[in-house]
């Protein structure tokens, strides 16, 4: 993918979210975007909402839209190194078909995550078409049982999976687990940040019209970065992502087309 790829690509917004260590609610804080060749990173309401959390060093003003060429260091500093000798593994693990990819492209499939900090980050999801569309890794894997686990190496491409509700869950009330048929085995967890989009687009549309399959099954990869997956279904009239407060940026981007 080229710097210059169309402006409604869903790696073109990336919301940045926060665990906080205190209740392990994870929070929206911020909006990373990347447009007409520039970087700019701007906080949301939920840096505001949220007490427990404190601005970056480099990025101090809450009501500030900070804008660069480069790629911001806290960013930058979440993708893989070209040089490493996994990186090619490391493409394909991710689905990438070239032998480099964007960093928002990186960044969105991979939600930057580092073991030394509780940062995240989750593309905005857009309507492509008429349908939301999102791609994700599965969540937990290697907390499953050894026997679902097994069943996890066993998915093929495209290979349709079923959700089912966790509602006891005390972490995350809307959570969703991907599960198989015939026989019925747990094979992870939909990304916390989505499930309550995905709960309404199921009650929205029906669950006949809820569509997720395997996109890959990488072997050997780590349990993170293991089942890619997609969610697919009709965009329903009305719908809106992350549509609570907290997901609101603080200053309005006038030159954005939100």
């Amino acid at each position: 993918m080229s710097d210059t790829h169309r402006k409604d690509r869903i790696e073109d917004k990336l919301i940045l979210s926060w665990k906080n260590p205190n209740n392990n609610q994870r929070i929206p804080i911020g909006r990373l975007k990347f447009r007409d060749e520039y970087y700019s990173f701007q906080y949301t309401k939920g840096a505001l909402n949220e007490k427990d959390f404190r601005p970056f060093e480099s990025m101090k003003n809450l009501e500030r839209i900070y804008e660069s060429k480069e790629l911001f260091p806290l960013f930058k500093n979440r993708l893989l190194q070209k040089s490493r000798p996994e990186y090619q593994d490391y493409l394909k693990w991710l689905n990438v078909k070239t032998k480099s990819m964007h960093p928002m492209e990186e960044l969105a499939l991979t939600g930057g995550v580092r073991a030394t900090d509780s940062f995240e980050l989750f593309p905005l999801p857009i309507n492509e078409n008429g349908y939301y569309r999102v791609k994700f890794f599965s969540r937990g894997i290697r907390h499953l049982a050894k026997s679902y686990n097994q069943r996890v190496e066993g998915l093929g491409e495209n290979r349709k999976l079923y959700l089912m509700r966790d509602i006891q869950n005390q972490l995350d009330s809307y959570a969703l687990v991907l599960r198989t048929d015939n026989p019925i085995e747990l094979v992870g967890y939909c990304p916390s940040f989505y499930t309550k989009d995905f709960n309404h687009l199921i009650e929205n549309n029906g669950t006949d019209n809820i569509f997720l399959r395997v996109i890959k099954n990488n072997l050997d990869a780590p349990s993170q970065l293991k089942l890619l997956c997609e969610f697919k279904t009709k965009w329903s009239e009305g719908f809106t992502p992350f549509d609570s407060e907290d997901f609101q940026v603080i200053v309005i981007d006038t030159s954005a087309d939100e």
